[in-house]
């Protein structure tokens, strides 16, 4: 009630000719053992102070960027029967989960200049200007990057994911994986007419471990000696424990 609230002050209040009002579902996760993903909804409005421009075409884009991190991309070829590692390159600053929805097909609602300057499509997510970065290699490992991570669910694009109702209200949901990386995950929504972005807006959602797997995240991380002596300990336990219903069973 509360953000329904906010969001029609909003309409409210002085705008542009157009803009975004915008909201999400909920802006916190808790990450427990019995975390399975989550399914976000992203839902806003179109303010306006003027007629309905005509004979142009509106498009809303929506995007989910995970925290970054460096990235070492291998490749593997077929040495004398046994596959190894050969070239190596590192992508400075890539998103550990990215997604992006749109309202129409991207190359029709986004302009190349538009990508180049916000970084909104996948490749320039990790390779616009101020983002990632390749150090050491060619383009070929950022492409296989891309590749297996839209493989797994870390990358994805669905195009026509948001609906845009009267031209006003729009809508989409965003599916958040089970393995999620904690911090925040920046969200913007893009306004755009005939492939220009007239105006954008920008919130985060923050994710964080609870419970047990906060506890055993904390400790791998702040106390890594002890962390390696309780896992090895769990093991031993655990396979004398085996061991021994196994003797007990054939007993």
């Amino acid at each position: 009630m509360i953000r329904a609230a906010l969001l029609l002050l909003a309409l409210a209040l002085p705008a542009q000719a157009e803009d975004i009002v915008a909201d999400l579902s909920q802006d916190r996760i808790s990450i427990s053992t019995s975390f399975s993903g989550s399914e976000i909804l992203v839902y806003g409005a179109i303010r306006r102070e003027a007629p309905i421009p005509e004979n142009s075409d509106l498009a809303v884009i929506v995007t989910v960027a995970g925290p970054r991190e460096d990235v070492t991309v291998r490749r593997k070829e077929r040495r004398f029967g046994i596959w190894v590692n050969t070239d190596a390159a590192e992508v400075r600053r890539a998103p550990s989960f990215y997604a992006v929805a749109s309202s129409a097909p991207l190359d029709r609602a986004l302009s190349r200049d538009a990508d180049l300057r916000y970084g909104i499509t996948t490749p320039r997510a990790l390779g616009g200007p101020g983002l990632g970065r390749m150090i050491g290699g060619d383009f070929e490992f950022l492409e296989a990057l891309i590749r297996v991570n839209t493989a797994t669910g870390v990358y994805g694009e669905a195009e026509q994911a948001v609906e845009i109702r009267g031209q006003t209200l729009f809508s989409t949901t965003i599916e958040l994986p089970s393995n999620l990386t904690e911090g925040n995950y920046d969200t913007r929504i893009f306004l755009t007419r005939d492939g220009d972005v007239i105006d954008s807006f920008y919130t985060s959602i923050f994710v964080q471990k609870v419970g047990l797997e906060r506890w055993i995240y904390t400790l791998a991380h702040e106390w890594p000696l002890i962390y390696g002596i309780l896992s090895l300990a769990i093991a031993i336990v655990a396979g004398w424990g085996a061991s021994a219903l196994f003797r007990w069973i054939r007993v």
